[in-house]
């Protein structure tokens, strides 16, 4: 098990990007049940005046948190987590989009760390006050 003991505010413990492509959405769809065309018809984005089909919330949520899995090492370590979405991930067709994600100490109690999340597409933030707290004992 991964030793969360001597945790510092501002120690980075993960970081990695993840490629969504419009085969992803399709995949989450699938899984999720979540099947709202704004997640994968261009015509159907354009006409509710979204920016292009946009990556499920939950799916980037999803992958926001499980970027400190391997560093936790335990996911029921996990005590709490929560987001505010700000702006929308857009998969191109072609290109697809890349999702970043750093994780870092935000502060430590006694028995718990908060790590705040940075998620970023395309130059901007799009989830804030992302954090996760885990027990660290």
């Amino acid at each position: 098990m991964t030793d969360l003991t001597n945790l510092a505010v501002g120690d980075i413990v993960a970081e990695r990007t993840v490629h969504l492509t419009r085969e992803s959405l399709v995949r989450y769809a699938g899984a999720s049940g979540d099947f709202n065309p704004i997640h994968y018809r261009d015509d159907v984005a354009a006409a509710v005046g979204l920016p292009g089909v946009l990556a499920h919330g939950m799916l980037t949520m999803g992958l926001a948190v499980g970027t400190i899995e391997p560093w936790i090492g335990d996911t029921g370590r996990i005590q709490e987590y929560g987001v505010r979405f700000t702006k929308p991930v857009v998969v191109d067709a072609e290109t697809g989009a890349d999702v970043t994600v750093v994780a870092k100490v935000g502060a430590v109690d006694e028995d718990s760390a908060r790590i705040d999340l940075t998620v970023s597409y395309d130059g901007a933030t799009v989830l804030v006050k992302a954090q996760v707290r885990v027990r660290t004992s």
